[in-house]
């Protein structure tokens, strides 16, 4: 552990911060890795992966390039509600993805010669913050490291928003936006204010992509054995799930669905009823989507065939869970959860600053993270957002472009402005010479 001298910052000339820069986005279920002199965003299994069948472990970027069994898989994650907790797996995971030798950059990096820039959720305990200060500069010896929040770098990526009067200068975060990142184990709100996060305003909902799964895998229990078979239903909710565009379509659609399904299976609605096709890793390596035939379904379980070498398929048929589970960001009312849904969310966020500002926040609502790429999720957030507000209020949602990787390339933009980066990174003969106090006070924006 570093220790403080006594010495005064201010009367050093710090160190150049090393040229090579490596983003990362250090999400709960993938990490988003590249140089920033690179065009190419690595996505990354943030886990170890065992499987109960051959008993191999597969570390991070191992599960995309060497399973190809992912049935009955048991995961080890070292994210746990979007802070890093398991430092003893996510340093396995960073070997073996950046220092090994088949490191998914094309070569080892040199760490002394690279600097890290390294995202954060918001308002994390501090010594979750130290511990990653600790193993950045002494455990892997990285030569520089910057500490941002995740929100102030999508500020600095490409706006969802039409800016033809008014570019963004490449290099600079938008004026302002407010950031929703509906991640994998929750969801943020953010006001952003030219690349600074307002912190008393930063509001959380403890839903995202894992709950989903997790209701997900609740729900078709009662059909399937899928407690060890985290990866298919995560896959499963992937393909079907939608939003219905307001709570009275969901109504609608619910009582369609249940109506159908208690009396009559051939009266369903067949725009929401679909079957999905289970792997069984031999012949089906991953589960596929097709539309719902109850009498094929039927007539191939009676003859036991489906697939060309005459297996019987495992059919799993779905109706409403496709909108019932990613309801639950809208009203976690419905799993017994006291919290308000992602627009109150929202909403508590923007009233919680000066009224003066709140205006330009609504008109700038940004939408990023994996969980916002179910079908219906800015409509849906817009329809609320603005049925809660004086009609005379603007109300503008956009989802970025890639919000898997918006963070990454935010980071990369970010990493282009040397001022920028002259504020908020520490070489780590900064961080051995002041101790870990100046750092994270330097982090906070709270030395010069």
């Amino acid at each position: 552990m570093a220790k403080a001298k006594n010495t005064v910052a201010g009367g050093i000339s710090p160190d150049p911060l090393p040229q090579q820069t490596l983003i990362l986005d250090n999400g709960a279920h993938t990490i988003k890795a590249g140089l920033a002199n690179s065009d190419t965003c690595h996505i990354i299994p943030n886990c170890i992966a065992r499987s109960h069948r051959d008993k191999r472990s597969y570390i991070g970027p191992e599960l995309t390039d060497e399973c190809d069994d992912f049935g009955e898989l048991a995961f080890r994650r070292p994210v746990e509600k979007g802070y890093i907790v398991g430092w003893e797996s996510e340093k396995a995971i960073w070997d073996r993805s950046f220092f090994h030798p088949g490191a998914v950059l094309g070569k080892p990096l040199d760490p002394a010669e690279t600097t890290l820039v390294l995202s954060e959720q918001p308002n994390a305990p501090a010594r979750i913050q130290e511990m990653a200060d600790e193993m950045v500069f002494e455990e892997f010896g990285f030569g520089g490291y910057a500490r941002v929040l995740g929100p102030s770098l999508n500020a600095y990526a490409p706006s969802p928003f039409p800016t033809s009067h008014h570019p963004v200068p490449a290099g600079q975060p938008l004026e302002c936006a407010l950031v929703i990142d509906a991640g994998h184990s929750h969801t943020t709100c953010t006001p952003v204010y030219r690349g600074q996060p307002l912190q008393p305003s930063i509001r959380r909902l403890d839903i995202g992509g894992k709950t989903l799964t997790n209701h997900l895998k609740t729900l078709i229990s009662r059909t399937f054995a899928v407690h060890r078979e985290d990866s298919l239903v995560s896959d499963l909710k992937e393909s079907i799930s939608y939003l219905c565009p307001d709570p009275s379509s969901f109504r609608h659609s619910l009582e369609a669905t249940w109506q159908g399904g208690r009396y009559d299976p051939r009266t369903r609605d067949p725009s929401i009823i679909i079957d999905y096709v289970l792997p069984d890793y031999e012949t089906i390596k991953r589960g596929f989507v097709r539309a719902h035939d109850p009498a094929a379904n039927l007539r191939n379980l009676a003859l036991g065939i489906g697939t060309p070498g005459g297996r019987r398929e495992h059919i799993l048929t779905i109706g409403n869970e496709r909108f019932a589970v990613p309801e639950l960001l809208f009203t976690p009312s419905d799993i017994g959860m006291r919290e308000e849904g992602l627009a109150g969310t929202v909403l508590q966020s923007v009233h919680s600053l000066p009224e003066s500002a709140r205006q330009g926040f609504l008109g700038n609502i940004l939408v990023t993270g994996g969980t916002s790429l179910i079908p219906g999720f800015v409509e849906r957030l817009e329809n609320e957002v603005r049925g809660m507000v004086d009609e005379d209020v603007a109300v503008r949602v956009g989802r970025v472009r890639d919000p898997v990787r918006n963070c990454w390339e935010g980071g990369r933009r970010m990493v282009g402005n040397k001022e920028v980066m002259g504020r908020v990174a520490v070489t780590r003969k900064e961080y051995l010479e002041f101790g870990e106090g100046w750092v994270r006070r330097r982090f906070a924006g709270k030395t010069g």
